[in-house]
């Protein structure tokens, strides 16, 4: 074969290849859109109690829920893990319990209840909506703790590793970490795992300082998002090895009914991005680069503001790239392009009318369920478990 010969037949089978790779695209792009496009909420009409999340110490108040990636120890996968901020007296910030219920059987255990006080974790225990399940089977939880229910007395608190019997493993504290607080998102390989995590305790006061100008205690614009790099030896507890503040200047405040006020839905988007939901200021933002940057972003730019948002809190991101947000200030959970930031849809999953508006103060935290289809979601009012099909 000449050169000519050759250099005719290299251009065929690179025209070849470049057809199939149109014809491909063609086929794919059409699918995958529509798939992005799907509306969850839409879908959704069907909301069940699947139980109480009160176990036997009475601990009230369901915060975090997480669906377990692995079947490892005491929890298989698919349960849903539920933990509580408040005990049984009510107070705020004294939560030590994580439940599990188990979808196959449909029947709730006590996976875990940690001792009020822990050497590592300044201030004691309380837990927050800061929970996440590692595929190699620890439980991460944060505690955002307080001896009398209000952040008068708050401790700066700690991330808390759980074996999967429930037992505490160990514990990380750091002057980067005050306050866990928000839903943690995270990138898991099995032996390294990255977390993304709020902190929204950095300078609240106590709630009965108040501004005269609003009647609430100030609000001020300390609150972070940190990312955490962590290593996971072969049989022994997770290593925090490094944390980065990615995000600052997020609004917090005291709360004397709430306990505090802060960032809470953390979503890691397909290319990277992490979204937050800013309680206060009624909107979500968008923080670039969150795996690789060595900076903060501040708050992020926009993605939505107001409209059907109602205090914005726990977030998830769905299958098909939206994302679903609990309101704290009504019932509804609202459906985001994060893309576009147009609001596609709101539901009112939670009506109870003795709130104002109706479900005022309900909602906290948000899963998907395993086949994407629908959701978890607690209600506070009610101490329960509900799931949305």
């Amino acid at each position: 074969m000449n050169r000519s010969d050759k250099k005719e037949r290299v251009m065929n089978l690179t025209l070849n290849h470049l057809k199939l790779l149109v014809t491909v695209s063609l086929a794919v792009v059409p699918m995958a859109n529509a798939f992005a496009h799907q509306v969850i909420l839409k879908s959704i009409h069907k909301h069940i109690t699947l139980g109480s999340t009160v176990p036997g110490n009475g601990d009230q108040n369901p915060y975090a829920i997480i669906v377990a990636p692995v079947t490892s120890g005491n929890i298989n996968k698919g349960d849903v893990l539920v933990d509580n901020f408040n005990d049984k007296s009510n107070l705020q910030g004294t939560g030590t319990t994580i439940i599990d219920y188990r979808p196959s059987t449909k029947k709730t255990t006590l996976f875990a209840n940690l001792p009020k006080k822990l050497d590592q974790c300044p201030g004691g225990v309380g837990l927050s909506t800061a929970m996440t399940m590692l595929k190699s089977g620890w439980v991460i939880v944060g505690s955002t703790p307080s001896t009398d229910g209000t952040t008068a007395t708050k401790g700066d608190g700690c991330l808390i590793v759980l074996d999967t019997t429930g037992h505490v493993v160990s514990a990380w504290s750091s002057p980067t970490i005050n306050d866990p607080w928000g839903n943690i998102a995270s990138i898991d390989s099995g032996s390294t795992a990255t977390l993304f995590i709020t902190m929204a305790g950095l300078g609240v006061s106590d709630p009965k300082i108040i501004d005269p100008k609003t009647g609430n205690p100030p609000i001020i614009h300390k609150s972070t998002v940190v990312r955490m790099e962590i290593s996971i030896p072969e049989g022994k507890p997770p290593v925090l090895l490094s944390q980065t503040v990615i995000g600052s200047g997020f609004s917090e405040r005291a709360d004397k009914d709430s306990f505090l006020f802060g960032p809470t839905g953390l979503a890691l988007g397909p290319n990277r991005t992490i979204y937050v939901t800013d309680v206060l200021d009624n909107v979500i933002t968008a923080i670039p680069d969150a795996v690789t940057r060595t900076d903060s972003a501040g708050t992020g730019w926009e993605v939505t503001r107001d409209g059907q948002l109602a205090g914005p809190l726990a977030m998830v991101m769905t299958p098909g790239g939206h994302l679903l947000v609990s309101n704290g200030n009504n019932g509804k959970v609202v459906e985001v392009d994060p893309i576009s930031g147009k609001q596609i849809d709101a539901q009112w999953v939670d009506q109870n009318p003795a709130q104002t508006p109706p479900g005022s103060g309900d909602l906290f935290g948000i899963a998907m369920t395993p086949d994407g289809k629908g959701f978890y979601y607690v209600q506070d009012d009610t101490n329960t478990l509900m799931e949305a099909i």
